[in-house]
């Protein structure tokens, strides 16, 4: 079971995280590096659609029909003994699979944040503020706006709850790496299209693994609690 200690442990580096970010200026540093004040367009364009499908629309339907298929395959071997000692990982994974995404889009729906293309440095209209903050009263809009944090790439850290599958340590790292691979480039492609800063992916990749612990402890509690019923 997840220990109170890392999950207070993540919860802190996810604070220090959104300060660091909010007050450093790294952003606006980092994100400048792909935009082009003179033709005021992205390192990569949006529009090209051999990218956005490699990295924005055939990626994010790999990933459900990964989760489809490991949903369907759990439900034909759960009774059988031989996947016993994997009911425990694959309920943590499955839940990942769906709660990260639920739990990230409902933060971006309520944070209210713009995307780099949408601040006045970037040929937007917005003015930069922290998550924080509030806007100056004659920036008030009708229509939230929602880039904070980065949904897309919440499928792909997702896959880091893949960890509980393996004993290894091996395993284990192999698997935590492919998912932050996956992550990252998802998030990267976002950032290069000036749809996300670098906060926003890294503040869903800590969220992603704070949820993770939170559900592996849920998991845990209730396979307690049916233990304490069934003696």
């Amino acid at each position: 079971m997840a220990s109170i200690r890392n999950i207070l442990l993540t919860l802190s580096v996810l604070v220090v995280a959104i300060l660091f970010f909010g007050l450093s200026g790294t952003d606006l540093w980092v994100q400048s590096q792909f935009y082009d004040p003179k033709t005021c367009r992205w390192i990569v364009d949006s529009n090209d659609a051999i990218l956005k499908f490699l990295f924005y629309d055939g990626i994010k339907r790999l990933l459900i029909v990964i989760g489809v298929v490991l949903l369907l395959g759990s439900v034909v071997v759960w009774k059988r003994p031989f996947f016993l000692p994997y009911r425990r990982a694959m309920a943590i994974v499955l839940l990942s699979s769906i709660l990260v995404p639920v739990v990230v889009g409902s933060l971006k729906a309520v944070t209210n944040m713009p995307c780099p293309k949408n601040l006045e440095m970037f040929g937007g209209t917005y003015p930069h503020t922290c998550v924080w903050e509030e806007y100056p009263s004659q920036m008030c809009r009708v229509e939230k706006q929602k880039c904070w944090p980065a949904g897309h790439a919440s499928g792909g850290f997702a896959l880091m709850s893949l960890i509980y599958l393996f004993r290894s340590r091996k395993a284990k790292i192999g698997a935590v790496s492919f998912a932050v691979a996956v992550g990252w480039t998802m998030g990267s492609y976002k950032m290069l299209i000036g749809d996300h800063f670098l906060s926003h992916t890294a503040i869903t990749m800590i969220v992603a693994w704070l949820m993770i612990l939170l559900i592996e402890r849920l998991v845990d509690f209730v396979r307690a609690r049916r233990r304490i019923q069934e003696n």
